[in-house]
């Protein structure tokens, strides 16, 4: 196996482990998994923050977030807003709400949210 391939079955690695250390961590919280959260129906779920962007919405500031529970990711838009205090990268996040297929993704518009304390704490 060359350099490149090596390289890739490491971060393949990287990636089961972090989706394991994620499956682990909110077990206890008995939540929906994303990759179970069923379109236009409510449920609650949690993740950690993966990415955030800010990407205008008919013409309005909108903050969006994908959030990873180690099964799947979602995105969580909160429009008009240009950022939610608190929420930011690796920081884990319950969203309850109706989420919507969008293009092949999972989303959660404006949905209630509760910051999980930073482990630890």
């Amino acid at each position: 196996m060359g350099i490149r391939g090596r390289i890739r079955s490491m971060s393949r690695d990287i990636g089961a482990l972090d989706a394991e250390r994620l499956t682990e961590r909110f077990a206890p919280l008995g939540l929906v998994h994303l990759a179970d959260a069923p379109p236009r129906t409510r449920v609650t779920v949690c993740g950690e923050v993966e990415r955030i962007t800010l990407k205008p919405r008919a013409g309005a500031p909108a903050m969006e977030i994908v959030i990873d529970d180690g099964t799947a990711e979602a995105t969580v838009i909160f429009s008009g807003r240009p950022a939610v205090r608190g929420i930011g990268h690796g920081r884990c996040v319950v969203v309850k709400g109706v989420a919507f297929e969008e293009r092949g993704r999972l989303v959660f518009l404006n949905p209630s949210y509760t910051l999980l304390p930073a482990p630890g704490h």
